[in-house]
């Protein structure tokens, strides 16, 4: 039962609160200016406080300025707090953000009772139903893994038998070739005695038969003349170029034939609403060790046994009852937790970034045993981890759309990064997703320098069609050698005309140093002031990704301010590739705590529906183990 909840600007301003039946105001006041002053003014790594018998939680809103503040009985262990203050804040949102951008919200009041009514009842509802819903304990053969285990074993079996097989082969034929030499052997063997019999009679009969003799000698000893080389005959040699003229031109549009297309229309519907997380299909599937072992008598004595875990090296420090926790006593943790950080690709200033952060909250405390230490210390580092991956401002791309189409206007998406990253295959998954989503949607092939790359998006766009249908997808392009900034410029305009939801623009692969193409680059998005402008890196290359971000978006904003006189960044981040990183996934944490900008889209494959949105807690997990 919720004894306040309550939502009010950093100034002190309070735009909605909701007191429970038997709250105490006062008590539920004072509690709500403790936490703010543990928690925002102390800078405590936790969003949330107690205070006497209360229990608060508070969740900031960096964009507008907002805290959400919820408070309840210490004794209620509520699970489903964390789902009602992000039902609350995303709902306040989306209903105030005019208003919110406009700062006339807390001049004119909002009426919000009905929808937290409404909120609260439907969590609560569905609380009760699942609790009391009877939770039978799911079989291994029903999971996930045992599928992968036996897809693996099947094919172990498939690939041990053709081994067989193969090897069965391959005794035949040598046992027949070691047969056939036998044979042969048996016959030259034969031959030169015989040979050498008539020698002996012919030698005997004088000279005519010795002359014989000599003459059977050579005949039978004469290797026949080897047979020269035949010279090769190409499939699509000669002088026809009819197999491989693909040079026919096409005009603008997927007027391309789809009879050689395979069907994958089983692909609708896949992707529609929101994006799943990234790592959220196996968060049931994955068994979690504690690393919090028991403390056995060795400790006293300064040695300990073989243990597992991140933070299994705590045990090295003797920790005595109710001795305060130093900065001399901590070092040797968080040198192994920078080393730790920096093997999961994390960027080595961000690593120093975290252990400092971890070393102010934990200097000055007591604790009766280390594992009170180690606890402490695990929910530390992941409050600061999540605190970091927890973007300033939030990207709802179908929002937006929405927003634009009912301006009258397209929402324009620009893709950049370096060469090889993925930005024409994942700008291909981007536009089944909202193809999904019943969005018309319009591809710029912007990259005009690229062998090829025109003619891949055109692939990409065929299939699409195929799968849904020309008047829903179209590509937009004008060949090689035109100006990318004004090819956008016309696209847009023509997107305009044919009302046309989204125009995903993509653009040539370009060195962050190559100043030239920076230059065209900063003139694209200057030109055309695109919604959202992503970044697409690769989550392999780990800190040469933060390297090219810092210097991509610096780039962009010398070179746009110089030039056009506004500032152009970079508006969010693509990471590809990252089903190849198991769990260093450092590179996430890097780029985002260089630039502050969301990871808007996660490409997990290569296929249009391995497209994720970054799970916050899958990633802070991934860190920790």
């Amino acid at each position: 039962m919720l004894e306040l909840f309550s939502i009010f600007t950093k100034g002190g301003i309070v735009l909605f609160y909701f007191q429970g039946a038997c709250t105490q105001l006062i008590s539920s006041t004072q509690a709500v200016n403790e936490s703010i002053k543990n928690i925002l003014v102390q800078g405590s790594p936790s969003n949330q406080h107690n205070h006497k018998n209360l229990t608060i939680q508070l969740k900031l809103d960096n964009e507008f300025e907002l805290i959400f503040a919820c408070v309840v009985q210490k004794m209620l262990q509520l699970s489903y707090l964390d789902k009602l203050i992000d039902a609350i804040h995303l709902e306040f949102r989306d209903k105030y953000k005019n208003e919110l951008r406009d700062g006339t919200l807390w001049l004119n009041g909002c009426d919000f009772n009905s929808d937290f009514t409404g909120i609260l009842s439907k969590i609560e509802n569905e609380h009760r139903v699942q609790k009391a819903a009877p939770r039978a304990m799911k079989q291994f053969t029903q999971s996930k893994k045992f599928e992968k285990t036996a897809t693996a074993n099947k094919a172990m079996f498939e690939q041990d038998k053709s081994v067989a097989s193969t090897a069965a082969r391959l005794a035949t034929a040598v046992m027949g070739t070691a047969t056939t030499e036998a044979n042969d052997t048996a016959e030259k063997a034969k031959s030169e005695i015989e040979i050498a019999r008539e020698n002996m009679k012919k030698k005997k009969a004088g000279k005519k038969g010795k002359k014989k003799t000599e003459e059977t000698q050579s005949a039978a000893t004469k290797t026949p003349k080897k047979k020269g080389k035949e010279a090769r005959s190409w499939d699509m040699g000669g002088k026809s170029t009819e197999g491989i003229d693909f040079s026919t031109p096409v005009e603008n549009g997927t007027h391309v034939t789809n009879a050689n297309l395979k069907d994958e229309s089983h692909l609708k519907g896949t992707m529609s609403g929101d994006l799943t997380g990234v790592g959220e299909d196996e968060e049931d599937e994955e068994e979690v060790y504690d690393d919090e072992e028991p403390v056995d008598n060795s400790m006293s004595n300064g040695t300990s046994g073989k243990s597992s875990g991140m933070f299994s090296f705590l045990k090295n420090i003797n920790f005595s009852t109710q001795q305060t926790v130093t900065s001399e006593s901590l070092q040797p943790v968080l040198d192994k937790l920078k080393e730790h950080l920096t093997s999961k690709n994390v960027a080595s200033e961000i690593s120093v970034q975290l252990c400092d952060s971890l070393e102010s909250s934990l200097v000055g405390k007591s604790y009766s045993t280390f594992t009170g230490l180690t606890s402490t210390a695990k929910q530390a580092l992941s409050d600061a981890l999540t605190k970091i991956l927890s973007p300033k401002h939030r990207v709802n791309v179908l929002r937006d759309v929405m927003d634009a189409k009912s301006k009258g206007r397209p929402y324009v998406i620009t893709f950049c990064g370096v060469n090889g990253v993925g930005k024409s295959t994942n700008l291909a998954k981007v536009c089944f997703w909202l193809l999904d989503n019943n969005y018309r949607v319009l591809v710029v092939g912007g990259d005009t320098f690229r062998a090829g790359a025109v003619e891949q998006l055109r692939t990409h766009v065929v299939r699409l069609a195929n799968m849904y249908s020309e008047e829903q997808v179209q590509l937009y392009e004008r060949g090689y050698g035109k100006d990318p900034a004004g090819l956008a410029f016309e696209a847009i305009k023509y997107a305009k005309e044919r009302r046309y939801d989204v125009v995903l623009v993509d653009t040539a692969g370009r060195m962050q140093d190559n100043e030239p193409l920076m230059r065209a680059l900063s003139k694209l998005v200057a030109l055309n002031n695109p919604d959202l402008t992503l970044f697409v890196g690769e989550a392999l290359v780990g800190n040469e990704a933060v390297d090219q971000l810092v210097k991509f978006n610096q780039s962009l904003i010398d070179h746009s301010s110089a030039s056009a006189g506004t500032k152009s960044v970079i508006d969010g981040i693509l990471l590809t590739k990252f089903d190849c990183i198991d769990d260093k996934v450092g590179a996430a944490i890097s780029m985002t705590y260089i630039t502050g900008q969301p990871i808007v889209f996660v490409g997990t494959g290569q296929q249009y529906p391995d497209l994720k949105s970054l799970n916050v807690k899958s990633v802070v997990s991934a860190l920790l183990r």
